[in-house]
């Protein structure tokens, strides 16, 4: 598996994967599992609300009536290399006179796959569908013990059993138009979005259903030029006895790519507020006393200098921000007395809520502050770095916690939310194991 992503792309074309996700067998089968009930309604709605059909001249009295439609099995299995299998087998309760009711047995088995259209959008295809309805005991019968076939009767025509297959995937609960959810933007902060778009149709193993998907990020509605991938990512291979019904991958640029976004949309930039003020800055630094008639609060207004950088170790995620600190006094105006490049590495700490990543600062390991100009000597430097670097130290990861407070979405698909998580971070990618609920209906 660990060739199978990049196999999927082009060699031509400079899009590649950097995230992406492996829908388990465990994973189908909960699909199924909740798709039960709503085939069962599916199926209810499409063949009790049928109109019965016209007396025909052959046997003018006969007007069956389906009065019960009871899902018995639904599966959803794996086929290595080509797709997955559907299987249904519904009972059915038809009356055709007061007096006379019979079970009949509706089988479908339907071969299905996931296919990217021309609009780049995954969906939903049945490749073959094959579907049978047998008798399984009559009121009018004495023998009841073995189904057999049923002949080309009323009932044949009335269930229609071709259009059922026509619109088979209709009874999964994740027909097309949630497919198309997996691509929607979803919102970082008010002005840059995260778009997962899937790359080609997905691949199938026997450690189940391979997608592969590119990150894209849009400021103020238009999409943004990224780092470019150093490496091309493909998805690690799970353990074979993994019990998640998904395991989503991230990759070491991903995460890059996510604070580049930020910073191009000036997330990243940070107005600081130290404990100082110009009078007790005078006290350690005579010559601000000269510059400042009034006390003032001193500020720091850092902005991004370079992109962020993210680095994924074992069990250890590290984010390095560079930024270019003008320090000054008041607000309005801001004047400022001194440029300072502060480099910051920070640990980050990653959590799942629902369909969000949770990312946040946990702690400053290591502050540089350097001054842009080199007329100051190096006591002036030292003395800043003991007046501000606790400031810094509080205050930038405060203010990047702030603005990832709501999380990033992760690729999921509309009513279904994740569970049962467990995030490992390795050398340059992290894995997220997880299982799949269905939201409970609302309204």
């Amino acid at each position: 598996l660990s060739v199978l992503l990049s196999l999927l792309v082009p060699a031509h074309t400079t899009r590649s994967p950097d995230c992406g996700g492996i829908l388990t067998p465990s994973g189908l089968r909960y699909l199924a599992e909740v798709s039960k009930p709503h085939a069962e309604s599916v199926l209810r709605r499409d063949l009790m609300d049928s109109p019965a059909p016209a007396p025909s001249p052959t046997s003018p009295s006969s007007r069956n009536q389906i009065i019960s439609v009871k899902v018995d099995k639904f599966s959803l299995t794996l086929i290595p290399d080509t797709g997955m299998r559907l299987s249904i087998e519904v009972d059915l309760g038809i009356t055709s006179a007061p007096s006379s009711t019979k079970e009949m047995r509706l089988s479908i088995l339907a071969d299905l796959h996931v296919d990217m259209n021309p609009e780049g959008n995954l969906e939903l295809v049945t490749s073959d569908c094959k579907p049978t309805l047998e008798e399984v005991q009559s009121t009018e019968e004495t023998d009841r013990s073995a189904p057999h076939k049923s002949s080309g009767s009323d009932v044949d025509k009335q269930i229609n059993v071709e259009k059922i297959c026509l619109e088979v995937s209709k009874l999964l609960l994740f027909p097309n138009e949630r497919l198309m959810s997996l691509a929607a933007p979803f919102p970082i902060t008010p002005n840059c979005q995260v778009q997962y778009l899937p790359l080609a149709a997905p691949m199938y193993s026997e450690q189940g259903i391979i997608i592969s998907l590119q990150t894209t990020f849009q400021v103020a509605g238009a999409a943004i030029p990224l780092p470019v991938s150093p490496v091309p990512f493909s998805m690690p291979e799970p353990a074979s006895s993994s019990t998640s019904h998904l395991i989503l991958a991230f990759s070491e640029h991903f995460y890059t790519s996510l604070f580049s976004a930020l910073e191009e949309s000036g997330a990243l930039n940070v107005s600081l507020l130290s404990s100082l003020t110009t009078a007790t800055l005078a006290e350690r630094i005579t010559q601000m006393g000269s510059l400042f008639q009034e006390d003032l609060p001193v500020v720091l207004q850092a902005v991004t200098r370079s992109s962020p950088h993210v680095v994924l170790e074992e069990d250890k995620a590290i984010v390095q921000l560079f930024l270019t600190a003008q320090i000054g006094a008041g607000s309005s105006p801001f004047q400022s007395f001194l440029s300072v490049n502060v480099d910051v590495t920070a640990r980050l700490q990653l959590s799942v809520a629902d369909t969000r990543m949770i990312i946040s600062v946990a702690a400053v390991e290591d502050i540089e502050l350097s001054l842009a100009t080199s007329d100051v000597g190096p006591i002036l430097a030292a003395l800043l770095e003991e007046l501000f670097l606790p400031t810094i130290r509080e205050e930038v990861p405060a203010q990047i916690n702030k603005v990832l407070r709501q999380g990033v979405f992760l690729p999921h698909i509309a009513s279904f939310t994740y569970t049962d998580i467990n995030i490992t971070i390795h050398k340059d990618y992290v894995l997220i194991p997880c299982n799949l609920q269905l939201e409970a209906r609302t309204g």
